[in-house]
C-alpha cells in the first residue's frame, strides 16, 4: 500500500518567463522547504483566468500540491499573468484587482446579473469569513454586551409608522 503524501503550501506565486505558477510547499512530516514549478500552456491575454485556475487545481500532477491553495488565489496569478500578456504592468495588474474585490457600498446590487452577483457575494463571504471572530481566537468575547448612547433624539423612520398615520 502507497502511502499518501500530505503537501502544506506556504506561498503561491506567478512568474512571467516563462509562464509558470510556482508554489513553495512544506511535506507534512519534513521541515525542508521545497519549490514546484507548473508550466502554464496554451494560454494568452484572450484565456479564460477562471477555467485555467480549476485546471490547473484539478491537474493529476499537481491536485495534491495544490491543495491548501484557493481556487481564488489561482485565479488571480492567471489574472496577474494575463495581464502581463495583454502589456499591463505589475502595478496596473493589481490595482484592477483590488478595484474588482471592493464592494462599492453605493452600487445598486439589483441591477447586476446573476454572474457579477454571485461575484459581489463571494467576495463579501470571503470578507465576512477573514472579519469573523472564532471560539479558539485569542480575542473572542463571549455575549458582548453594548449601550448605546441616547443622548439625541432619535430619528423616525418612514417604514415604522402605521400606514394609516401622518407623519
Amino acid at each position: 500500500a502507497r502511502t499518501v503524501m500530505t503537501y502544506i503550501a506556504k506561498k503561491c506565486g506567478v512568474c512571467f518567463q516563462p509562464p509558470s505558477i510556482i508554489l513553495i510547499y512544506k511535506e507534512d512530516n519534513k521541515d525542508k522547504t521545497r519549490q514546484r514549478i507548473m508550466p502554464v500552456r496554451n494560454f494568452s491575454k484572450f484565456s479564460d483566468c477562471g477555467l485555467a485556475a480549476e485546471q490547473l487545481k484539478n491537474n493529476p500532477r499537481h491536485k495534491a500540491y495544490l491543495e491548501g491553495v484557493s481556487l481564488h488565489q489561482l485565479q488571480k496569478l492567471y489574472g496577474l499573468l494575463k495581464g502581463h500578456l495583454g502589456g499591463e504592468s505589475l502595478a496596473e495588474s493589481l490595482e484592477k484587482f483590488r478595484q474588482e474585490e471592493t464592494i462599492d457600498p453605493e452600487e445598486d446590487m439589483n441591477k447586476l446579473d446573476d454572474k457579477e452577483l454571485a461575484k459581489r457575494k463571494s467576495i463579501m463571504d470571503e470578507l465576512f469569513e477573514k472579519n469573523r471572530k472564532k471560539k479558539d481566537d485569542p480575542d473572542f468575547v463571549y455575549n458582548i454586551e453594548v449601550e448605546f448612547p441616547q443622548d439625541e433624539q432619535l430619528e423616525s423612520c418612514g417604514w415604522d409608522v402605521e400606514s394609516g398615520e401622518e407623519i
